[in-house]
C-alpha cells in the first residue's frame, strides 16, 4: 500500500494533505524518515510515525453532515482561538476533519470525516462532484452575466469551469441566484460574482452531490445514514 493512502485511511488527513506531510519529512517508517511519495508500506509489519506519534488504522469511519453557521472557521484548530466547526461537534470522540472548506462568511452544508479516500474523491476536480450554492448578489443580474458565469469567468488563477446558474428571485436592488460548480477554488463563487460586477452579499452551500441540508437547522449536525454513506463512497 502506498504510504499516503495508508495515512489517509488512518485518518491523519486527506490524501493530498498526507502527501504534503510526507514531503515535509514528518513521517518515519521503521524509524527512518521517508519523504518520497509512492513509498510502499505493509500496515501489518511496518511501524509508521507522524510527528513522532505511532500511526494506527482507525477502528471505523465516521461521516458527519453539518449546517455550518456564518462566522465559524472551517478548520480543526485555530491558533488565535476563534471558534471552529470542530467546536460544534459534541460527543464525537473520533478525530475528523472537514471535507473541503467554507470560508468564515459562508454558511451551509459541510461534511466532516476521518475517511481520507472519500475526502480526496469529493474535493479533487477530476471527479467533478457538483456543489450547489444559493447566493444573494448586488444588483440585478442580466442574461449576459449569467452566460459568462455559465461559460467560465477569467480569474487571476485561470478561467473557471462551466457552471449552472439560475435566478431564484429578483429583489429591488439585488438578485438571489442558484449556482452549481464542480471546482473548489478558494472563495471561487465570491470571486466569480465580483468579476462580473455583482459582489456577493450572502452565500450558502445547499448541496454536495445528492446530499442536502434537509432537516438541519443552522449549527446542527448529524451522522450520515447508511444509504448516504454508500452514495458518497461510490461517487
Amino acid at each position: 500500500m502506498r504510504l499516503q493512502k495508508y495515512l489517509s485511511q488512518a485518518g491523519v488527513a486527506s490524501r493530498r494533505a498526507c502527501e504534503n506531510i510526507i514531503l515535509q519529512g514528518r513521517v518515519k517508517v521503521n524509524g527512518k524518515t521517508v519523504n518520497k511519495l509512492g513509498t510502499k508500506v505493509d500496515p501489518y509489519k511496518d511501524q509508521i510515525e507522524v510527528d513522532g506519534s505511532i500511526c494506527h488504522t482507525r477502528a471505523y469511519s465516521i461521516y458527519i453532515i453539518m449546517n455550518k453557521p456564518k462566522g465559524i472557521l472551517t478548520t480543526v484548530k485555530d491558533p488565535l482561538g476563534r471558534p471552529t466547526v470542530i467546536d460544534l461537534l459534541k460527543d464525537v470522540n473520533e478525530r475528523v476533519f472537514p471535507v473541503g472548506r467554507l470560508d468564515k462568511d459562508t454558511e451551509g452544508l459541510l461534511l466532516l470525516t476521518n475517511d481520507g479516500e472519500v475526502t480526496f474523491r469529493l474535493t479533487h476536480p477530476k471527479y467533478e462532484i457538483v456543489k450547489t450554492y444559493v447566493a444573494q448578489i448586488e444588483g440585478i443580474i442580466g442574461k449576459d452575466d449569467i452566460k459568462t458565469l455559465e461559460k467560465g469567468v477569467v480569474l487571476e488563477d485561470g478561467i473557471t469551469a462551466p457552471a449552472q446558474v439560475k435566478i431564484v428571485k429578483n429583489l429591488d436592488d439585488s438578485t438571489i441566484i442558484e449556482i452549481k460548480i464542480h471546482e473548489g477554488r478558494k472563495r471561487q463563487i465570491r470571486r466569480m460574482c465580483r468579476a462580473i460586477g455583482h459582489p456577493v452579499m450572502s452565500l450558502k452551500r445547499t448541496r454536495i452531490a445528492n446530499l442536502s441540508l434537509k432537516g438541519l437547522k443552522t449549527g446542527e449536525w448529524r451522522l450520515l445514514s447508511p444509504k448516504e454513506i454508500k452514495h458518497i463512497t461510490n461517487l
